[in-house]
């Protein structure tokens, strides 16, 4: 057994302690649930949060091309927005000693999807030939994503190395598995531990090339990979994959440059985030975000799903199949999964056992099981729940609400709340998931158990999404008495969790049922779900509005007079674009048209000046203090539901609410008038596509209705999506 000991590799190797972030000097490339993170030049350096993951596991270590002793001198590093997977490095060699100018060019043109594959091109521009030795030292740790993402990677034990002709293959055996990494390479190298060599001589006005191959075994499984030497790149499987994704995508034209802008790259990175459930292979859901959160969360995925409806149903109907599956059976304390819980998050990395309370999957959040119920409902009532698909969908749907009133209800009192099992779990478990997310208005945490204000709303929801689904199975009794659950929670809701003195929601309560009194932006969900009385809506819209938690570019999560208040928190005072956009839906839901206006306009000159690429947060300082957003160091970007945002913006103005099974199509449009005329083509609804336009004077017109389904243009009732008035039909 030998451990590599090149130099390229060693220097720096081990790192502790907090690891520094992916940051703009790095190029991320991913495809599915495979990402490679690398300096711009190529080079992969282990002490940094970089490599090649696999599987949440680190495949490379260390990448570096060394050229007659000397790295490559970087020139440019080529990435195209439509091949997220694919990066090329352009570079030189260093100047001769006797020569001002290098005259050998090097390419680098790197594609992942499970594994890597990397064509090295030297071309001679010179006018007489090159001798030059080229390195590629390479290693690797198999250490787990987490590990890397937090700087504490500890030295592999049992590393073995073996070298063939033209390859080396790393393995690291385990109790439980077996970790192996084989790198080939074409071109006749010399292969020692650790290191590629090539002695070659480059002809004048010619060129030099080999392919590098990076293979990976996992979970007992050799991983097949994506982009094999020799094979045209525009054939490969994830081109393939997203020149589909792309000609099915509808379009969309505004008035308004930022969002058409937002709309585009939103659309491209969703189709980068998506992944496969190995049980359901060739059925894609979404991954959370890039670099760190390439796996099913629960939240996350039934959320960004939701967003993304009107752009492809699919990944709603697939993401509830996953889910359905993984649907928890069984109490076990340490993964706190609990009989038809939904899970947080899948995990496949070594430290799975040991992170979030062992195991792969991990269920501790109090959100994901009403959100499941939420979206299967909303699917449904966009004709795209299929009729084999509806008994099963439904069952697991029973299950979630078994466990919302048994479990989420642990002590009986009406509301859905959390408390970790065990000390491995999360303290939090709302989509403020950080351990100081819940705070009282003076800043100390709030004990548990803990309600949060929108986990009453997603319930409530779901109780009402329930009865939907009751209705279109024909059983009216049942229906009702969803209903009647409903009801009941909506008028308790609204007297516990009401500050009548900040004329605001309390964020939660405590687990002495008293009122966590933070204003946050958490009751803005609450407005999009419906549970909010109408006679505390204003007030509810005129907080979302004001100086305290409107920054500008977006929706504080915490408002600005609050103790805990940091715009440079993660949780505590900064701003998520999935956040703002469930406050302008639900104060488009509410009819609160200027006040959306305002919000979305905001974030949307946000997304302007990230060059359309909305990021997971971004921090919460006042737009009269900095003229443009500030970035939060780490945020994931691309992310899942802030790719989506724009769309549910974008759909909550129009007020586009499909109601398939009820035979109708709302749109009411509340778009400010810079958005204005809008078009949308080829959009997926029922099994057809359909056209949309809301012209200069907000005129609505709609092309290629399903057979039987209206077009309804009044007033929404307040629930997340729904339309309900009969009157000023037009039917087409």
């Amino acid at each position: 057994m030998t451990f590599v000991d090149g130099e390229e590799c060693a220097a720096g190797a081990w790192a502790s302690g907090t690891g520094p972030p992916v940051t703009g000097s790095d190029v991320t490339l991913l495809e599915g649930s495979t990402f490679c993170i690398s300096a711009l030049s190529g080079d992969v350096h282990r002490d940094r949060p970089h490599g090649l993951f696999v599987a949440d596991t680190r495949m490379l270590s260390c990448w570096r091309l060394v050229i007659d002793g000397s790295p490559v001198q970087n020139l440019s590093t080529i990435e195209e927005p439509t091949e997220p997977y694919r990066a090329i490095f352009v570079g030189r060699t260093p100047p001769r000693q006797w020569l001002a100018d290098s005259t050998m060019l090097v390419l680098r043109d790197r594609l992942v999807g499970d594994g890597l594959r990397e064509d090295v091109i030297l071309r001679n521009l010179g006018a007489e030939p090159v001798g030059v030795t080229v390195t590629l030292a390479v290693d690797t740790d198999f250490a787990d994503v987490f590990a890397v993402k937090e700087g504490r990677v500890q030295p592999p034990h049992g590393l073995a190395v073996d070298i063939g002709t033209a390859s080396m293959t790393f393995t690291l055996a385990g109790p439980d598995d077996t970790r192996i990494a084989q790198i080939s390479a074409t071109g006749d190298p010399s292969v020692t531990p650790g290191r590629f060599t090539f002695r070659i001589v480059v002809p004048q006005r010619s060129q030099w090339s080999t392919c590098f191959a990076v293979e990976a075994t996992t979970g007992g499984r050799r991983v097949q990979l994506r982009h094999k030497c020799g094979e045209p790149i525009d054939s490969s499987a994830p081109a393939r994959r997203l020149q589909a994704w792309r000609l099915s995508n509808p379009l969309i034209e505004t008035g308004h440059s930022a969002l058409d802008c937002s709309l585009e790259v939103g659309t491209r990175d969703l189709g980068s985030l998506q992944i496969e459930d190995p049980a359901q292979p060739g059925y894609p859901i979404l991954a959370a975000g890039a670099p760190w959160f390439m796996t099913l969360f629960g939240r996350d995925s039934l959320l960004t799903a939701w967003m993304a409806l009107g752009l492809d149903s699919r990944l709603a109907l697939n993401t509830l199949r996953t889910l359905a599956r993984l649907q928890g059976t069984r109490v076990d304390p340490l993964t706190e999964e609990e009989p038809g819980r939904i899970l947080h998050e899948v995990r496949l990395g070594r430290e799975a056992a040991l992170t979030l309370g062992g195991g792969t999957t991990y269920y501790g959040t109090a959100d994901a099981t009403p959100l499941f119920v939420m979206l299967l409902a909303e699917l449904d009532r966009w004709g795209a729940l299929p009729d084999a698909d509806r008994p099963a969908l439904v069952a697991a749907a029973d299950r979630a609400m078994e466990w919302i009133l048994q479990y989420g209800d642990a002590d009986g009192d009406g509301y859905v709340e959390y408390r970790r099992h065990t000390d491995r779990g999360l303290v939090n478990q709302g989509w403020k998931d950080s351990f100081d997310g819940v705070n009282h208005a003076d800043g100390h945490l709030a004990s548990p158990p803990i309600a949060l204000c929108e986990v009453q709303g997603y319930v409530y929801a779901a109780f009402q999404a329930r009865a939907f689904l009751a209705e279109g199975d024909g059983d009216p009794g049942c229906a009702q008495q969803w209903r009647s659950r409903a009801a009941r929670l909506k008028a308790a809701f609204n007297l516990a969790f009401w500050m009548p003195e900040q004329q605001a929601f309390a964020l939660a309560l405590d687990g002495g049922k008293h009122q966590v009194d933070a204003v946050a932006s958490n009751m803005g969900h609450c407005l999009w779900t419906g549970i909010v009385d109408d006679d505390k809506a204003a007030a509810v819209a005129a907080h979302l509005v004001g100086p305290a938690l409107n920054s500008g570019f977006g929706v504080r999560t915490l408002a600005a007079d609050m103790n805990a208040y940091n715009p440079m928190s993660y949780h505590n005072g900064s701003v998520w674009p999935h956040d703002t956009a469930i406050v302008v839906a639900g104060l488009a839901n509410y009819g609160f048209a200027q006040e959306a206006q305002q919000i979305a306009l905001g974030l949307l000159d946000a997304s302007d000046y990230f060059g359309g690429r909305l990021p997971e947060l971004f921090c919460g300082f006042p737009r009269a203090e900095f003229s443009r957003p500030v970035p939060y160091p780490t945020s994931c970007s691309p992310q899942a539901w802030a790719a989506a945002s724009s769309r549910l913006v974008l759909r909550s103005l129009l007020r586009f609410n499909p109601d398939i099974p009820h035979g109708q199509v709302q749109v009411c449009p509340i778009a400010p008038g810079r958005f204005l005329p809008v078009r949308l083509h080829n959009v997926p609804l029922a099994g057809t596509r359909i056209s949309l336009t809301v012209d200069a004077h907000g005129g609505v017109d709609v092309c290629d209705l399903p057979p039987g389904v209206r077009l309804v243009t009044a007033e929404p009732r307040r629930s997340p999506g729904r339309a309900s008035a009969q009157q000023h039909d037009r039917s087409h």
